[in-house]
This record gives structure tokens, C-alpha cells and sequence, in this order.
């Protein structure tokens, strides 16, 4: 599914997967670095961690407020333990590094991750 969020005043459209309950205890775990990007929404904001634990290549993650706005980001690295985001957030985006989203995580790193 197509899906879209702001930062720095631009509109950021990458294509991904929306999570199930069940998926969001997985997420990236066993999967290969050219993955879709995933998506997990929540009804209400939160904030809870997430970790790379069986993750095997550096991800970023994207925490968003109900706007669609990024309130933060990171690079996380593999077999890192608690990531977690200085605000609640209602959506999150992991997004793996590799060559299909490189365009996407420089827009928003500002950088090559």
C-alpha cells in the first residue's frame, strides 16, 4: 500500500506493508535486507520500544504523530536493544537500508546512512 508523511515541509510517498497485531512483535526479525518497508499504526499514541534483536541489517525507523508528522528518527543497527522515542507516537515506519529507499533516507537523514 501506498503511504505518505511529512518532513521538512515535503511529502514523503514510499510504499508499504501495514503491520498485523502479530506483526508487530516481529517486524524486520528473519527478514532479508531488501524487505518492504513496514508500517505499524495505533489507535492511540504510545510509547513503546522496539528492539533489533534477530534484525541482521541496519534499519531506520521513523516515529509519527496522527498529523503524519516525523517527530523522530534513527538509524538502528542490528542486535541493538531498546529504541525507543523521546515523545508518543500513533505511527511508526521501519524502513530498511538498502538501494530502493535510499532516496527516502537521505531526504529524511539528510545524509547516506
Amino acid at each position: 500500500m501506498n503511504f505518505y508523511f511529512f518532513c521538512k515541509k515535503k511529502r514523503i510517498n514510499i510504499s508499504v506493508k501495514r503491520v498485523s497485531e502479530l506483526g508487530k512483535v516481529s517486524g524486520l526479525m528473519f527478514r532479508g535486507k531488501n524487505t518492504e518497508n513496514l508500517l505499524f499504526s495505533f489507535d492511540k499514541p504510545t510509547n513503546i520500544a522496539i528492539h533489533s534483536w534477530f534484525v541482521f541489517f541496519p534499519f531506520l525507523v521513523v516515529w509519527l504523530d496522527s498529523n503524519q508528522k516525523i517527530i523522530e528518527y534513527g538509524v538502528v543497527k542490528p542486535f541493538t536493544g531498546v529504541v525507543r522515542p523521546s515523545k508518543p507516537f500513533k505511527n511508526l515506519v521501519e524502513i530498511p537500508l538498502n538501494l530502493r529507499n535510499r532516496r527516502v533516507v537521505k531526504t529524511i537523514v539528510g545524509k547516506k546512512a
